[in-house]
């Protein structure tokens, strides 16, 4: 008889799924492997049990004691039902976007849960990390998980999730692909692959309104602003991210992620979380990109059963903006530059800056993307930049467009939807439409108003 000693063996050895319909034709290999099938119904199970594990062989986490944990869920329920197992207490904090289902399972394992706004900065007293903080130093004998910036987070994907996917497909993959949140799958998972092929593409995924992808991309913190999709992105720099070991990041919106979610559940039968979608609509361009003969592997991060009440419900939907009234097409970038794609006016980096000044004022704009010699978009030069540039004397308008320019923010596609494009105007930043590179369309509040009236009418 084949016997698992407790229900903690269960844990990791889930499968890789082809998918079919939502990959077109002449794109390379999209297999999925979906964690929702570990005992507590995500991949945080693996990181949960190697951390409790070695904290108990080092001996900072003793019998009978209270673990503590800030989570977005997943992590709450994989150590809850460790700490089941194993006789421990448990606490979490957990940010008042999340799904009831999820707070209701932390209950149901029997751990506390205490509640905390989600619109705050991660150094405010209210956040969960703080609260998780201040409980943890609070409680007498206390274990701290602390996942965003434990490095065993890190070392259970390297030493579980990346070996188990490298077993799976002989070695034979293209590319990995996977949601950022406290960097742990990608990170260890990343780095394992590396290390036998250093040919395979690591692409990490970011929602729009996360700071990971200004990290990679620019090397600094973007302001990060309140997003709908669960589990992944961060508002800060989590000591368990390694953005070395990836080749790539890219930004999805809600409207995308969960598009895609309903989409796997609908077409292929998976039903996963927003996460999941915001992987899969990524790895689905990559396949793209790559094309035919080739494999790209996404780690599905928990199943979609607890967010029934949320984008799998229409109404939930509509109520947040992510489908229209009346069942049709959501208006797009495409949609307000129409024929104007492309005429954009622009600045070489060479140039002086008393020449963008005067180009500006000749076309009546505001601001001036910068190119460099092969016609890259290099920055951005708004009037703002233009007043503080000219009122530090130590510059002179003879000086170089580039001298002058700041980095490029509020980057759209040309399928961003106008509910993606009103949160770039929130921050107080231009949408700006790159393709390859390359700035073919600058989106006023004006062009919004404009299509968005037509249509009304």
């Amino acid at each position: 008889m084949q016997i698992h000693e407790n229900v903690l063996t269960t844990i990791g050895r889930t499968p890789l799924v082809r998918l079919n319909k939502v990959v077109p034709a002449g794109a390379a290999t999209v297999l999925v492997k979906p964690e929702y099938m570990n005992p507590g119904g995500s991949i945080k199970d693996r990181m949960a049990l190697h951390i409790i594990e070695k904290a108990e062989k080092a001996g900072t986490l003793k019998p009978g004691a209270t673990i503590v944990e800030n989570t977005s869920g997943n992590t709450g329920v994989g150590v809850a039902l460790a700490a089941a197992v194993k006789g421990y207490k448990c606490v979490f904090t957990m940010p008042d976007k999340m799904s009831k289902e999820k707070q209701d399972t932390l209950k149901a394992f029997g751990a506390k849960v205490i509640v905390t706004p989600t619109n705050v900065p991660a150094e405010s007293p209210d956040s969960y990390y703080s609260v998780a903080k201040r409980i943890a130093a609070e409680t007498p004998g206390s274990f701290y998980v602390n996942q965003y910036h434990n490095r065993e987070n890190v070392e259970a994907h390297y030493r579980s999730t990346g070996p188990e996917i490298w077993e799976q497909t002989g070695g034979r993959l293209d590319a990995f692909v996977a949601g950022i949140g406290t960097g742990g799958t990608m990170s260890g998972a990343g780095r394992y692959f590396k290390e036998r092929d250093p040919a395979v593409r690591n692409v990490g995924v970011d929602p729009i309104g996360s700071v990971y992808h200004s990290m990679f991309h620019e090397k600094r913190l973007s302001t990060p602003h309140v997003y709908k999709v669960e589990g992944i992105g961060e508002d800060m720099m989590c000591g368990a991210m390694d953005l070395d070991v990836m080749d790539d990041v890219r930004q999805v919106n809600d409207r995308d992620a969960f598009a895609m979610a309903r989409r796997l559940a609908r077409e292929e039968g998976i039903l996963a979380g927003g996460s999941s979608g915001a992987a899969v609509h990524v790895a689905v361009l990559v396949a793209r990109e790559l094309g035919a003969g080739k494999t790209v592997v996404v780690p599905l991060p928990d199943g979609g059963r607890a967010y029934i009440s949320k984008f799998f419900s229409d109404e939930w939907m509509r109520d947040n903006g992510f489908l229209e009234v009346d069942a049709g097409r959501p208006t797009t970038v495409r949609d307000i530059l129409g024929d104007r794609r492309g005429d954009v006016v622009t600045a070489k980096s060479d140039e002086t800056v008393e020449a963008v000044v005067r180009r500006m004022r000749e076309h009546d704009i505001s601001q001036v993307p910068v190119l460099d010699a092969k016609g890259k978009a290099v920055g951005m030069i708004h009037e703002s930049d233009l007043l503080r540039f000219l009122l530090d004397r130590r510059h002179r308008t003879s000086a170089p467009a580039s001298s002058a320019m700041a980095p490029i923010e509020g980057v759209v596609s040309l399928d961003t939807t106008v509910d993606a494009v009103q949160r770039v105007f929130a921050e107080d930043k231009v949408a700006v439409v790159l393709e390859d590179g390359r700035v073919t369309g600058i989106v006023t509040k004006m062009d919004v108003i404009d299509v968005l009236g037509r249509r009304a009418s």
